[in-house]
């Protein structure tokens, strides 16, 4: 029997060592097993801390491992697009072990070792057997060819890809992709449209300070390149049933998967509002195709608007969030929100503050 309470008090004590933790890990399963080298992207700095948080987080609340299968299943899916096998499992397994014994000092007993290594290997066999499933019926990733590149501003680029083989996918889920211009770095990005006949998909992609993957998509990607991407994944933003009120709060390009959301809705319209921010007007990148939309369907109300508009473009002044409170439109609704970590933040505290149902906000922070 797993003690989960022991595992999650030994997690804190090694978690308290910050940075060290994942240095030592991956510097352990690299110098022990070379070949798990080649399923991680060159540069390490916005890797390095993500796979040992999330083993860490799972693992030690294996107490409640029932509630976290299916993530684990689909994580187990899509961690075949880096060519993880279920051979690689044992290797990063003895590698957490080597690092919690490392870090737990003269707190590591035969106890805590026996009950890390059940722990990892409950969900080691969970995300392999998905991922076995998965080579049945699906492919690990695509190939998919840009067949459109427009560039709407300095920063941000409207990206159509054609997978050939059709991706399934829900309107509000994920992608992740990769491109040979920044080998085995991939980031997630929220098709904004809804599945089409022809399988095309469409990104917003807004190069971030830093965000090497990014700024190589809207830069120096061109129609006829190929991307790989893999499977989708989340269902934080896909649409609830029902038939009642809708609100949508973006902010940047965390308007795409609300257009995607709203080429679903269009097949059972529901009374429908998005509000969609941006610092200026000039931040409103897609705004020709919103309107479009809001012109095309009488149940769908657009309000644009802008930190501060300074030559009179017309569009609100005001954060998103707060607008859409104030004129009522969340009262009741299923909540939509997404974009940059902190203006999702912000706007679900106010969300909250102004009654809304914690159970009634779904959201989810843009990637890079």
């Amino acid at each position: 029997m797993i003690d989960a309470d022991r595992l999650k008090k030994n997690w804190s004590l090694v978690a308290a060592h910050g940075n060290q933790v994942p240095l030592y890990f991956y510097s352990t399963l690299f110098l022990t097993y070379p070949e798990t080298r080649d399923l991680f992207p060159m540069n390490m700095a916005a890797q390095r801390d993500k796979l040992v948080t999330a083993l860490g987080a799972v693992v030690s609340n294996v107490d409640t491992i029932d509630a976290v299968v299916p993530t684990l299943q689909a994580l187990g899916r899509d961690h075949r697009k880096f060519g993880a096998l279920r051979g690689h499992y044992p290797a990063v397994g003895e590698a957490l072990l080597a690092t919690l014994e490392h870090f737990s000092g003269p707190h590591w007993t035969p106890a805590i070792a026996s009950d890390w290594a059940a722990a990892y290997e409950l969900v080691a066999a969970t995300m392999a057997d998905a991922a076995d499933a998965a080579a049945h019926y699906t492919p690990a990733w695509w190939d998919a060819e840009v067949v459109a590149h427009d560039r709407r501003d300095l920063e941000t680029a409207l990206i159509t890809l054609d997978p050939g083989t059709r991706l399934d996918y829900l309107a509000g889920q994920s992608v992740s992709l990769c491109t040979s211009l920044r080998p085995r770095a991939w980031r997630q990005y929220s098709p904004a449209n809804a599945p089409r006949p022809d399988g095309t998909i469409e990104l917003h992609v807004r190069a971030v300070d830093g965000g090497e993957v990014s700024t190589a998509l809207v830069s120096l990607l061109r129609p006829g390149d190929t991307l790989r991407v893999g499977p989708a994944t989340g269902s934080a933003l896909t649409l609830r049933p029902g038939s009642g009120r809708v609100a949508m709060i973006a902010g940047g390009t965390g308007v795409a998967p609300m257009k995607a959301l709203i080429e679903q809705l269009a097949a059972a319209p529901r009374p429908t509002s998005l509000y969609w921010g941006a610092r200026s007007p000039a931040g409103l990148y897609c705004l020709d195709r919103l309107r479009a939309l809001a012109a095309r369907y009488d149940w769908l109300e657009l309000v644009p608007c802008v930190d501060e508009d300074m030559f009179g473009s017309g569009v609100r002044v005001g954060a998103p969030a707060d607008l859409a409170v104030t004129h009522g439109r969340c009262a009741g609704a299923d909540v939509y929100l997404c974009g940059p970590a902190g203006m999702v933040e912000s706007s679900r505290k106010h969300l909250a503050g102004a009654g809304v149902p914690a159970e009634a906000i779904h959201f989810e922070p843009s990637s890079e």
